[in-house]
């Protein structure tokens, strides 16, 4: 049975799609199988699907869609046919994700270079607690070197979990999204954070 890995977060535009997309494209390039669950009725990850498909012909990977009623049945179908399935929330907090974190082996929490983002997790962690799940921030848009990232990684790290691993704050990511590709599949330092990401989930879901 495959594992579950759901991105979270409260706040618009936190990166959760990005993240999603590029562990997705990282796990498959190492030779897993990936499913994608689209949970967000604004369906970002399933325009990044269909652009994949459109482009490479087989996008390498499942894809399905749930409301929150059929997060359940469809994670357990999924789980019966990839090694790892990922699941992209809508940026809210009710019982809607709850399913979503129910089923989730991990919980990612996107939380980009801002105290703003970091503040929105309360309601993510809440919920997290209340099902019992393990969950790791995981910074987003980090610029090397400010006074605000190392600040917000010094809150979160009070907050949760926060892991090593980062995604800088690269034009590649919102290019490759666009494109229906990851980061891993470009040359430069952005397909080198995803390996470390992804390196750091895997160990985390054993």
């Amino acid at each position: 049975m495959g594992k579950v890995v759901t991105v979270a977060q409260q706040k618009g535009g936190s990166g959760k799609t990005t993240l999603a997309v590029n562990l997705a494209v990282e796990f498959r390039r190492r030779g897993l199988r990936v499913a994608l669950l689209d949970t967000d009725p604004q369906g970002s990850l399933g325009r990044w699907f269909m652009a994949r498909r459109d482009r490479l012909g087989e996008a390498g990977m499942e894809f399905s869609t749930a409301s929150a009623w059929g997060v359940g049945y469809e994670c357990e179908k999924l789980r019966k046919q990839a090694d790892v399935v990922i699941v992209d929330t809508p940026p809210k907090v009710d019982a809607d994700l709850r399913p979503a974190l129910r089923e989730a082996d991990l919980v990612l929490v996107p939380v980009a270079a801002s105290m703003v983002d970091l503040w929105a997790t309360d309601g993510v962690f809440d919920l997290i607690g209340r099902e019992g799940r393990r969950a790791v921030i995981v910074l987003n848009r980090v610029k090397a070197g400010t006074r605000l990232g190392e600040e917000v990684a010094t809150a979160a790290a009070e907050v949760g979990g926060v892991a090593g691993a980062s995604l800088g704050q690269r034009v590649v990511y919102a290019e490759t999204l666009g494109q229906g590709l990851g980061a891993c599949e470009v040359r430069g330092l952005a397909a080198g954070e995803v390996g470390k990401l992804a390196d750091e989930v895997l160990g985390l879901l054993e």
